[in-house]
């Protein structure tokens, strides 16, 4: 996977190059089309060669496990809270990291996981108040998004203009 990134992120864009696995981190799953570009992106991953760890609510875990019912995208699913706390106590790292955004509590991960995490972070920003969630984002960082609530196609599009995938 290779990215656009361009500026004081180039370090932590390097990390990203070399990664080994990714979180992706989702809140309340409200948003028909998350679970969409959440498998999307990980099966991406996955063909990369990148491992997936998921870290989510309860619903929004349990939407991906039964969408993903053999494991053929992501690897790990866990608490989004305890994975907080690993983070934060260093315990657990990450040099990519996507946080699904369509309301101010994934902002707030997504400042969180940028703060905590030494590599990139990518807010992954869709919902009919996309743009006002985008411009809440006062971090340095690569936005991906669509104004698009039901229809996955302007997001994986958005997610396609950002990430250059290898494989």
């Amino acid at each position: 996977m290779e990215n656009s990134e361009t500026g004081n992120n180039n370090e932590k864009a390097d990390k990203a190059e070399k990664a080994d696995k990714a979180l992706l981190v989702l809140g309340c799953p409200q948003v028909p089309i998350q679970t969409t570009a959440v498998l999307y992106i990980a099966g991406r991953l996955k063909k990369a060669g990148i491992g997936t760890v998921i870290a989510g609510t309860p619903a929004a875990r349990l939407l991906i496990k039964y969408g993903d019912i053999d494991g053929h995208y992501i690897d790990e699913i866990k608490d989004l809270d305890t994975v907080i706390d690993q983070v934060a106590e260093k315990k657990e790292s990450y040099p990519t990291c996507f946080v699904f955004i369509h309301n101010d509590a994934g902002v707030s991960y997504a400042a969180t996981m940028h703060s905590l995490l030494d590599g990139v972070v990518y807010p992954v920003i869709f919902g009919s108040d996309a743009e006002k969630m985008s411009d809440m984002i006062d971090f340095d960082c690569e936005k991906i998004t669509a104004v698009a609530a039901h229809n996955p196609k302007p997001l994986i599009s958005a997610i396609n203009r950002v990430l250059k995938w290898d494989a």
